[in-house]
This record gives structure tokens, sequence and C-alpha cells, in this order.
């Protein structure tokens, strides 16, 4: 599956999926009402390494970013967002985006990564476990889910 790193004319084609992940409120904890304006600004920020997945036609069925999760002396802790389309699940883009997400940051010299808010009935939460990733801690009754009631956030971390 060819990753590569995410051009800004790749907005339009990242939109429409990440749109519908967040609306439906299952999976991030960011407002799903956030507006395209917004999501652009949070999802393409210059602060971020951004990657698309695309099937062997070109299109767009996957991103991720990588940025720093801490400043300073922290720094070299990363963090990462992953969003597949919903149409398009199963068929390997998260874990071949994951391999390669954290395949740079160790390259790019980042000793670890955290994820800060993973909700606890998230599906992918699977994925990062076989992965390495494991639950440092869960806050609980944080994330107001919308078919599942009230689940907690598990802060999750790896090292590189």
């Amino acid at each position: 599956m060819p990753i590569r790193q995410a051009a800004a004319d790749d907005w339009p084609r990242i939109w429409p999926f990440w749109h519908r992940i967040v609306a439906a409120a299952e999976t991030y904890a960011w407002d799903p009402d956030t507006t395209e304006e917004a999501a652009r600004a949070l999802w393409m920020s210059p602060a971020k390494r951004v990657y698309v997945a695309e099937d062997d036609g070109g299109t767009v069925v996957g991103s991720a970013y990588l940025t720093a999760n801490y400043g300073g002396p922290a720094s070299r802790i990363a963090n990462a967002g992953f969003m597949v389309d919903p149409d398009r699940t199963g068929r390997g883009t998260g874990r071949a985006l994951a391999d390669h997400v954290l395949s740079e940051a160790k390259a790019l010299g980042y000793t670890g990564m955290v994820f800060n808010a993973v909700v606890e009935t998230n599906p992918a939460v699977a994925l990062w476990a076989s992965l390495g990733f494991t639950v440092l801690g869960t806050v609980p009754e944080a994330y107001e889910h919308p078919r599942h009631g009230t689940v907690g956030l598990h802060i999750m971390y790896r090292a590189l």
C-alpha cells in the first residue's frame, strides 16, 4: 500500500472521512461539530508530518500525522493520529499507516510514542496492543460515547 507524505491538495480527499469519523463521536475526543477550516488547521498543522495511504487506484483511503507530544526536554516522545475511511476498514490500512509512522518516528529520533486519549471502546485499541502499546492508565468515565454511554479514555505508550 503506497504511503507518502501528504501535500496541501490532499486535504479535500482526507476531509470526507475525517469529518465522518469525528462527527460519529465514537473514536476521537474532538468536537463532532468541528468545521472543515478548523479540522484542516488541526490535522494539517505545519508542526505535524502528515501522511496519506492510497489504494492501487490512487484514492486516499487513510491518513496519519506525527508530531512531538511534548516540548523542550520531553520532545523525544511522539504523538500520532490515524484515520481510515470507514468504507475501507479491515484491509490493513491502519496497520500499514501505524507501521509507517512508527518507523518514521524512530528515524526522526523519537524514543517513544504516546496516545493521550484513546476511547476504550475504539476497535483500534486491539491494533495498538498488537503493535506493542500498553495502557498506562485510564481516565474513567471521561468520554460520552453515543452508543456505549460514558466510557474511559486510555493513555497508551510504546517505546521506539
